[in-house]
């Protein structure tokens, strides 16, 4: 194919190209999803604060750091209701799912 017989080209800004990898890579809501940072001390409550804190996110499942295994077991009975006010308090729906793990938590 000569370089009269080819077509105009349909090039993007790289600019444009990286948006739409990183929310695919963040489920679409990547900026509400890292406002879980921000609010997860006020949407679950000082006890629980104290005994988990969210350590990663990737695809809308949360990865929540917690204490002990008591703490887990708790958690995974509040489970639905924690993503419930969670994405409510995002303003979308960021999460679909919560896991929990025995980890180490920050100081706060």
């Amino acid at each position: 194919m000569g370089d009269k017989e080819r077509k105009p080209s349909t090039c993007e800004p790289i600019s444009t190209i990286i948006g739409k990898v990183l929310q695919t890579c963040q489920g679409g809501e990547g900026h509400n999803a890292r406002a879980v940072w921000g609010f997860w001390d006020r949407v679950v409550g000082e006890t629980l604060a104290r005994n988990a804190q969210p350590e990663a996110f990737k695809q809308r499942i949360l990865l929540v750091h917690v204490s002990s295994s008591a703490w887990l077991q708790e958690l995974h009975f509040m489970k639905n209701e924690l993503i419930e006010r969670l994405n409510q308090a995002a303003g979308a729906r960021v999460l679909e799912d919560i896991q929990f793990k025995i980890g180490a938590l920050s100081k706060k």
